[in-house]
């Protein structure tokens, strides 16, 4: 080129240049170990203190998330983490007993959680399936998902997609960040099961 002389070459127009494709987002899943507990316990902690999407005012302890897993552990309720192809945990999703009575032993309530970097990336949907398939597998009859009835709109639809009716609500039951909460429940229903589960006592 000249000096002086800019580059006088034509450029495409932005719509017709040749884009580039943005990386994969890959992942996969796996049962969780007591060495994902640090992430899981990071990941929650971010709802915790910037949401109102879970109604723990304050951040959890890595004691507590051991002392969860051993229960989830003993009782052979599925908790599963997805993760990157460098298994660094993306998000979580677990169910625990819905009541100590024996009675309840065939139904647990979930909770599903996704690190903030991998929102958005269509990660949700797949996860939730794993661990409805997990319930299956440990021979549980119904999943309830108790929900913020505000800023929870993307959870919502996730376990509507998945399957999960609404039935019922209360309002004003939370109290968070200066307002009042209330909660959605839905409930999915799975087959019936075919061995008895150990009966926790009342």
């Amino acid at each position: 080129m000249l000096p002086g002389f800019g580059d006088t070459r034509r450029k495409l127009p932005w719509h017709l240049r040749k884009r580039e494709e943005a990386p994969t987002f890959e992942y996969a899943f796996r049962p969780a170990t007591r060495a994902d507990l640090g992430d899981v316990r990071e990941i929650y902690n971010h709802y915790v203190t910037n949401s109102v999407v879970t109604f723990d005012e304050k951040p959890s302890t890595l004691k507590y998330w051991q002392e969860k897993f051993d229960m989830l552990q003993k009782l052979g309720l599925p908790m599963i983490v997805a993760v990157s192809p460098n298994d660094q945990v993306l998000g979580y999703a677990l169910v625990q007993p819905l009541s100590a009575k024996s009675a309840f032993r065939y139904s647990a309530e979930n909770s599903i959680y996704l690190g903030p970097g991998a929102t958005g990336k269509g990660l949700g949907a797949p996860l939730l399936d794993e661990l409805i398939t997990a319930c299956r597998d440990a021979d549980l009859r119904e999943i309830i998902a108790v929900i913020s009835d505000s800023g929870a709109d993307a959870s919502i639809k996730l376990h509507k997609k998945a399957g999960f009716k609404e039935v019922g609500r209360m309002g004003g039951v939370g109290y968070k960040f200066g307002r009042s909460l209330g909660t959605i429940t839905m409930q999915k229903s799975l087959k019936e099961p075919k061995t008895k589960r150990f009966a926790r006592r009342s």
